[in-house]
């Protein structure tokens, strides 16, 4: 234990432990959360307006990549104003159950 204390470990370990779990996505609750997502990344028209705005298919995504997509457009560390707006109100359980449902979705 002196070890584990001096080398600051205890208090890591405790951080560690009393974090709140987030938990996992729900794709039920993400299908409402993302109706405005859908708009324009599972539309078949918005590809008439590629090269000047290239809007990416998100179906089918791996989930990490939207929470790290979705939190980097929400904080402001990946610049796009019109994924900003739609992502700056989203908590992290939202943003989670938005991944969901895209990665169930193809």
């Amino acid at each position: 234990m002196n070890i584990l204390a001096r080398t600051g470990l205890v208090p890591a370990l405790l951080a560690f432990l009393v974090q709140p779990a987030l938990s996992e996505g729900d794709a039920d609750a993400g299908r409402l959360k993302a109706e405005t997502c859908l708009g324009c990344h599972a539309s078949p028209t918005m590809q008439h307006i590629y090269p000047t705005y290239r809007i990416p298919k998100v179906g089918g995504q791996h989930a990490a990549y939207v929470v790290s997509a979705l939190k980097a457009y929400r904080d402001g560390t990946r610049p796009h104003s019109t994924m900003h707006a739609n992502a700056w109100s989203l908590s992290d359980q939202d943003i989670e159950d938005i991944a969901a449902f895209f990665a169930a979705s193809k």
